[in-house]
């Protein structure tokens, strides 16, 4: 049975990255979360002063590019792969709330997504991946067998982020956190480079009111009769 491509594409804390992960392993397939990616240039334009200040100088990030060094580790105890930004595990340090607010400003940079995109491409020439994130199905893998758009209302998701955050011992209040949705849902969606989009041979599939294993059974089927139909 031929291997294929699935793309799953969404508003930020839809749970684009636990389904992914968890239907990867599944299919056993590789897991790649562009997320991370772009969570890990924000961390890396924090820690050299370009965002976060005064001033942001989106510029400078630009031209220090070439110095960020991105790669997937997996941990075997974990049973997935973690971020490594110039050598250094920053699996924790980029799923933090100050990260989370400077990401989608990031994500607008032309530069920044050509060379995620790029690696991001090369990832997945084999097939038999799992990649998630806001443009996969629409500027990654135009051409994958299945798509997926994950949706869920802003308060849904803010609350999910919420406790997500709390139980990572972060002090957040939940109107601060519903706040950052909404902001990422709108730079997101209306960003002039690659905005957040879903492909017109998408899958739409709103988990508002849907638990974690209904959402792999139904999304896991699918994927199957994808396969089986390749």
């Amino acid at each position: 049975m031929g291997k294929i491509t699935i793309a799953i594409d969404g508003y930020s804390s839809t749970g684009k990255s636990t389904i992914a992960k968890q239907l990867a392993k599944a299919l056993d397939y590789v897991y790649v979360d562009t997320g991370a990616m772009y969570r890990a240039v924000t961390l890396f334009a924090m820690q050299e002063g370009f965002i976060g200040g005064d001033k942001d100088d989106l510029e400078g990030l630009v031209h220090a590019l070439s110095k960020v060094e991105l790669k997937f580790v997996y941990n075997k105890s974990l049973g997935f792969s973690e971020m490594y930004l110039n050598g250094e595990n920053v699996e924790q340090q980029i799923r933090t709330l100050a990260v989370s607010q400077q990401v989608s400003k990031v994500a607008t940079i032309e530069k920044v997504r050509l060379k995620l995109v790029g690696m991001q491409k090369e990832m997945g020439k084999k097939k038999g991946v799992v990649m998630d994130g806001r443009d996969i199905g629409t500027v990654v893998f135009p051409n994958a067998e299945f798509k997926i758009f994950m949706t869920a209302s802003p308060e849904t998701r803010a609350f999910r982020r919420y406790k997500e955050l709390l139980d990572k011992g972060e002090e957040v209040s939940y109107k601060e956190v519903l706040k950052n949705v909404q902001t990422r849902d709108y730079i997101d969606s209306h960003r002039e480079f690659s905005p957040l989009k879903k492909a017109d041979d998408a899958i739409e599939f709103d988990n508002s009111d849907m638990g974690l294993k209904e959402q792999l059974e139904r999304i896991y089927n699918f994927a199957l009769r994808k396969i089986e139909g390749n």
